[in-house]
């Protein structure tokens, strides 16, 4: 009894031979089992690639399937196999440029809704004491509606110094107009519209002109002039880059391929009908005589605001423009606005102002850029006093000075 108690229980020892056996033959199934898969997948997959696309091209939808076999082919080759679909080649045809044509033109047509034209009557009196009459006739944008009146935006030459103004719209219907405000600087006008003057009609037909974004536009970008008379004209963006210098501030100009001349007034709009840029006669170019550029909308749109609102536009009389900091290292010039040119009589030449002094603050805000500066400019009113820092050029580098410009109302 003692001796059994004493026995210890072992464990059965491992066959090597029938384990390594055991592990091949799984090894060996899991080969069969992946290279079956392989085999049966690739059989079935052109038949689910086939499937998949006749079910794409429409085949439950007739108007599908004819459009998509248009521009895949989805034969299948001699021996069964599945052909790639191929994209053919389009060819623009004269049908689709004139369809284009008439998508610009049908745009152009509903933007001619906020056009109108605004004539400005001067009595006169010859030198045999017999009274005259003399016109002057330009395009005008409506761009707002109060409910009361319609504000509409055309040209200075047309309103200053009439005795009788009017707006003739879409429809022809033709209604007396009153002057607003206008601006010598940029030669913009405002005048109104009392509503209680129109038709029903008339409202119908007339819309507000919505303004775009020009800083966003870029060459070869398709464009739509609006002229007198409703003329509706088609063209291209030609350039961005170029500006034309005013009183107390520098506008983006874009440039077009558009034929038309210096005498020419009226508006662009882009292809989604906003205004983008205002044909004004004081700004075209002897250099672009032929073709029409228009100040963009998005850098003269404070002063409309300011106009449209009845007031003046303040004015301090320089020619400027702005010293990056590339011109300042090349040129060892500090950066800020750089003076060309003071207007004679001007405020900023009443206060001392310099060409060559470079402006650097406005009333103790700093002024880094010409937009900067019009900016501070634009938030004074005419018989404020500015303070106007510069730093000015001497004998021995730059000197720190201020000057105190009574800001006015340019003439």
């Amino acid at each position: 009894m003692e001796q059994f108690i004493r026995e210890q229980i072992k464990d059965k020892p491992v066959n090597k031979k029938k384990l390594a056996r055991k592990v091949g033959t799984a090894a060996l199934c899991g080969v069969v089992f992946a290279v079956v898969a392989c085999i049966i997948f690739a059989i079935a997959l052109p038949v689910i690639n086939k499937s998949s696309r006749k079910t794409q091209t429409g085949k439950n939808d007739g108007s599908q399937q004819a459009d998509s076999e248009k521009i895949y082919d989805t034969a299948s080759t001699e021996d069964g196999t599945y052909q790639e679909p191929s994209t053919q080649d389009y060819k623009v045809t004269l049908d689709d440029y004139q369809a284009v044509q008439n998508e610009l033109y049908r745009i152009g047509a509903s933007a001619n809704k906020f056009i109108v034209g605004v004539t400005g009557v001067t009595d006169a009196t010859d030198i045999f004491n017999n009274m005259y009459e003399t016109e002057g006739q330009g395009v005008g944008v409506i761009i707002k509606d109060n409910g009361k009146q319609l504000i509409i935006l055309t040209e200075k030459n047309v309103v200053d110094g009439a005795d009788k103004l009017s707006v003739t719209f879409v429809n022809d219907m033709v209604v007396d107009a009153a002057a607003v405000k206008y601006d010598s600087n940029t030669g913009m006008a405002v005048v109104s519209v009392d509503k209680s003057l129109l038709d029903d009609a008339t409202v119908s037909a007339i819309s507000v002109a919505e303004f775009g974004n020009s800083n966003i536009m870029s060459r070869g970008a398709t464009v739509i002039a609006l002229e007198a008379n409703y003329a509706i004209l088609t063209g291209s963006i030609t350039s961005t880059i170029n500006q034309v210098s005013a009183q107390d501030n520098n506008f983006s100009v874009l440039t077009t391929d558009i034929a038309s001349n210096k005498a020419q007034s009226g508006i662009l709009i882009n292809t989604d009908g906003q205004v983008i840029g205002l044909v004004l006669q004081g700004f075209n170019s002897a250099e672009e005589s032929n073709t029409l550029t228009a100040v963009g909308i998005s850098d003269i749109s404070p002063v409309i605001q300011k106009i449209e609102n009845g007031e003046d536009v303040p004015y301090m009389g320089i020619n400027c423009t702005t010293v990056t900091e590339k011109i300042a290292n090349r040129y060892n010039i500090p950066k800020g606005v750089y003076i060309k040119q003071v207007t004679m009589d001007s405020p900023a030449f009443v206060a001392g102002l310099q060409s060559g002094d470079v402006i650097v603050s406005l009333n103790g805000t700093e002024v880094s850029s010409v937009s900067n500066y019009n900016t501070c400019l634009l938030g004074l009113k005419p018989e404020d006093t500015c303070n106007v820092k510069v730093k000015r050029k001497g004998s021995n580098g730059y000197t720190e000075i201020t000057c105190q410009v009574k800001i006015g109302v340019m003439d």
